[in-house]
Order: C-alpha cells, then sequence, then structure tokens
C-alpha cells in the first residue's frame, strides 16, 4: 500500500486529490497538511511514503517544508513531490535541490496523477524530457550557487555520461539505446552514480549535474 499525504492549504484541492488517490486499492491518503509546519509534524508522525507539497502556504512554505524533511535522517524514505502551477512558480528548481523527487502541476489529469504517485514510490522521479530541460535550462541559471555540490572523482567516465544524460531528462530506455548498451546496464550505471553521490534519486542527480558544472543550462540542445 501506497501511503500520501497531502499538503495544501486549499480545502476543496486535498479533497479532490483524496478522492481520486483513495478510490486506488493500492493507495491510502493517511493525513491531511494545511501549511508548512503541519506538513513537517505530520511527516514525522506518519512517515508517509510520498508527500504531496504545495509550494504556496501559510506559516512555512513548502519548500522550507521540504527541505526540512529531506534533512530528517528519519525521514530518508519519504519522496516529495511538489505541486505547481509551472508557468508561474519559479521554485520548482530550488525545491528539488532541497530533496524533492519531482512536481506535478496541479490540474493534472487524475489518470496521470496515480501514475505518478505509483512511478514515485517505485523509486522514479517525476522528470519527464521535455519538462525537465525547460525546467532546468529555465531556472538553474538563476538559482543561487551551491557550496556543497559533489565532486565527481568517484565517478568513472561511462557514469559521467550516464549523469549527464539524466540531466537531459532521458529514462533508462533511453540512455541505453543512446549509448547501445541494455537498459539494465543504463539502470546499473544510474544506480552507481547516486550510491556514489549519495543522491536520493534521480531527481537529485539532475540537481547534481548543473551544480558540479557536469553540464550547464542549454547544454542540452
Amino acid at each position: 500500500m501506497i501511503r500520501v499525504l497531502l499538503a495544501d492549504d486549499q480545502a476543496l484541492v486535498r479533497a479532490g486529490f483524496r478522492a481520486l488517490l483513495d478510490a486506488e486499492p493500492d493507495v491510502e491518503v493517511v493525513g491531511e497538511a494545511s501549511d508548512g509546519r503541519e506538513a513537517i509534524e505530520l511527516t514525522r508522525a506518519l512517515v508517509p511514503d510520498i508527500v504531496l507539497m504545495d509550494v504556496r502556504m501559510p506559516e512555512l512554505d513548502g519548500l522550507a517544508a521540504t527541505r526540512s524533511i529531506a534533512e530528517e535522517e528519519a525521514l530518508s524514505s519519504v519522496h516529495i513531490v511538489i505541486l505547481t502551477t509551472f508557468e508561474q512558480d519559479e521554485y520548482v528548481f530550488e525545491a528539488l535541490r532541497a530533496g524533492a523527487s519531482g512536481f506535478l502541476v496541479k490540474d493534472t489529469e487524475p489518470a496521470d496523477l496515480v501514475r505518478a504517485v505509483r512511478a514515485v514510490a517505485a523509486g522514479d522521479a517525476l522528470l519527464s524530457p521535455g519538462v525537465t530541460r525547460r525546467l532546468i535550462e529555465e531556472f538553474a541559471s538563476h538559482a543561487k550557487g551551491s557550496d556543497v555540490a559533489p565532486a565527481l572523482d568517484e565517478l568513472t567516465e561511462r557514469e559521467r555520461e550516464v549523469m549527464a544524460l539524466v540531466a537531459e531528462g532521458l529514462s533508462n530506455e533511453e540512455i541505453a539505446r543512446k549509448l547501445f548498451v541494455s537498459p539494465a546496464t543504463a539502470k546499473t550505471h544510474v544506480s552507481r552514480a547516486m550510491v556514489k553521490l549519495r543522491a536520493r534519486d534521480r531527481a537529485q542527480l539532475v540537481v547534481f549535474a548543473y551544480e558540479s558544472g557536469l553540464v550547464r543550462p542549454g547544454w542540452a540542445e
């Protein structure tokens, strides 16, 4: 059972998401938070598999709440998905840097919402190729430089190459085709890079790729 916590200051949004998710046999909404502080408290108490986190909330915004949750070792199994309106929200890159596993637009189709929850629960990041490219290239250049960007010395040349392709938004299957290897081999290289860099998931691997200078905004054309 995939356990989900909803964090949004709009009761109607929470009610809509709850109705959609609770209708699925493998998903259970275990709690609702109306602001960032409550989201942190409920995450600590319930340790859900996924938190659907709105960015703009009173008391404490979703970005700060995401950072707080991601910093707690006891909550390392919790995956945070940012809820955004994309065209207007300029906090998505910072949310990924803070530890979010990806993002969803609030008006996403019901079937896409359910698929997204299952994908994140399975360890995937919500970073589709086209959207990833636009998102990262739009906001990476505006994000503050990180003084904790990981060194890439431990990675092999192939792992660096694969990491750059992940940053471009490619799936394991697409990476495999590009490098003429099997999907299993591509997945292994991605997994090894994540372990060596202590990345929570593919989303953080994308952020590391930009922060370390392996790739740069405008690199993937």
